[in-house]
């Protein structure tokens, strides 16, 4: 062994270590530790969803039932406003298109108020089967149809009494076949699995 250098210097060990002094132990890089997040703070990947599938559907039997209901309650608005206004006031309305040649006036409100309804149903099936946002969409369609049956009575008579009390006759209608429609289809429209 080689005697050390006066300056406590040994040529044998390395020359970051002073001579005497113990060598410093190697450490060991600590472990592993598994991230938490396999994705690494990325969403996980979606599957495909086929676009033809818009995942809604309606429970049939009750939607229609609650079509039902509002075709009568339509139909009986415009039965109870011909009443009002020309049975109580003798106010002459002016009726609507008398589709089944009923030559009553009351009978074609309450008939064309549930032909209202039941297409109105109908067009709300449609779209809840076949557009991302159905009843959005519903509620402008019901919107510019109460407005055209409201405005209607205007363009076939000169009386605007007659016109105006008609008008909210339809007026009253469209609102109820919107408002009723739009809650049944909130009750009975479910979520289906999405296909890929």
């Amino acid at each position: 062994m080689s005697d050390p250098t006066p300056g406590g210097y040994d040529p044998q060990n390395p020359p970051t270590r002073r001579y005497g002094q113990p060598p410093v132990p190697q450490q060991s890089p600590p472990p592993a530790i598994p991230p938490t997040d396999p994705q690494g703070g990325f969403p996980e990947p979606r599957p495909p969803v086929n676009p033809s599938d818009p995942r809604l559907a309606v429970e049939a039997g009750r939607f229609w039932a609650g079509a039902a209901a509002t075709a009568l309650v339509a139909a009986l608005i415009g039965l109870l406003g011909v009443i009002i206004f020309e049975r109580i006031f003798a106010i002459t309305l002016v009726p609507p298109p008398d589709l089944f040649g009923t030559e009553s006036r009351q009978a074609a409100w309450a008939i064309d108020g549930a032909i209202l309804a039941v297409l109105a149903a109908g067009v709300l099936h449609l779209l809840i089967l076949s557009t991302p946002r159905p009843r959005a969409f519903f509620g402008w369609i019901m919107a510019l149809v109460t407005v055209v049956i409201t405005v209607l009575p205007f363009a076939w008579s000169s009386d605007v009494t007659a016109a105006a009390l008609s008008g909210l006759i339809n007026l009253l209608i469209g609102i109820a076949v919107w408002s009723l429609l739009a809650g049944v289809a909130g009750r009975t429209i479910v979520v289906r699995p999405a296909t890929v």
